[in-house]
């Protein structure tokens, strides 16, 4: 159903950063040390996760899988950003687009609910620590990830398959790749279907995990305010803070794309904005696992 109904449109024009031309070798080198610097910090991350064994628990499996999504979710992305800071306007086929779509949903929408379970992970470790070990087993953690991989390729199959089996009256993306809105702009007729398509897909894929996570953070707070020593306290909320971190960054920038207005689209602003979740936080990510937790750096010392 992805390659069928087509509409007589071939292929699709990226248009990228076409408005700032005049920066384009700075953006290349820019991104290009950017993308370099990410796959190195997270396969460091994970390496080092697979082979220190005091990092076989179930929090670094879960960091190990955010590594990996990370890596695959920006490699979709910046080849085609370098390609177009190279040559400018660049083609690529309503195949190619239908796959970038794809594996741009599946790997964004697996990494929100892979944010979920590692909160749940985190709950479950402070609010009920004699339970942890038989709860987090590592069946459980299986289940989890499959689950988040499960929830993507969901997500991005309907949504892949809704999107190219309409006709399209224009081809040229203003885009540095085949993200949802711009694409959706081109589709002909009526934009109301298309419109509850994008905020269908926003609610189960950022909303409800979103709320999965706030839930297990009021409870993990609940909790962590009730211990009886400072110190206490500190360890438990140390153990968080950094997926904390991640989930602000991550939830921050998706749902300032996502979930506003339609009216409030500029394609300016929505090309910083993918560049921000995008590019940016893949590779904040190892950085602030690794520099905020002395296991990981304990592990990267030895």
């Amino acid at each position: 159903m992805i390659l069928g109904n087509l509409s007589g449109v071939s292929e699709f024009r990226l248009l990228g950063f076409s408005e700032v031309s005049h920066l384009h070798p700075l953006l290349f080198v820019v991104l290009l040390s950017l993308y370099v610097l990410t796959l190195m910090a997270n396969t460091v991350i994970a390496f080092v996760i697979n082979a220190d064994n005091t990092l076989h628990t179930p929090m670094y499996f879960f960091l190990t899988q955010l590594s990996c999504l990370d890596i695959c979710y920006l490699s979709v992305i910046i080849p085609n950003i370098l390609e177009n800071l190279m040559v400018g306007t660049i083609g690529i086929s309503k195949t190619r687009c239908a796959m970038q779509m794809f594996s741009f949903l599946f790997f964004g929408v697996a990494e929100c609910f892979l944010l979920a379970a590692m909160a749940l992970d985190r709950y479950v470790a402070i609010c009920c620590p004699l339970r942890y070990v038989i709860t987090m087993n590592s069946g459980v953690c299986r289940s989890l990830v499959a689950g988040t991989y499960l929830c993507g390729a969901a997500v991005g199959l309907v949504h892949t398959t809704i999107t190219f089996s309409s006709p399209f009256c224009a081809s040229a993306i203003n885009h540095f790749f085949c993200e949802i809105q711009p694409l959706l702009d081109l589709l002909c007729g009526n934009a109301f279907p298309s419109d509850i398509q994008v905020i269908v897909v926003a609610v189960f894929a950022i909303l409800t995990p979103f709320l999965l996570i706030m839930y297990s953070y009021i409870r993990i707070i609940s909790t962590i305010l009730r211990m009886s020593s400072a110190e206490s306290q500190r360890k438990a909320f140390s153990t968080c803070s950094s997926h904390l971190l991640v989930v602000t960054l991550f939830y921050g920038t998706a749902s300032s794309m996502y979930l506003r207005p339609k009216y409030s689209y500029r394609a300016s602003v929505d090309k910083f904005l993918s560049l921000s979740y995008s590019v940016v936080t893949p590779l904040l990510n190892p950085v602030i696992y690794s520099l905020r937790n002395e296991e990981v750096k304990g592990a990267l010392r030895r």
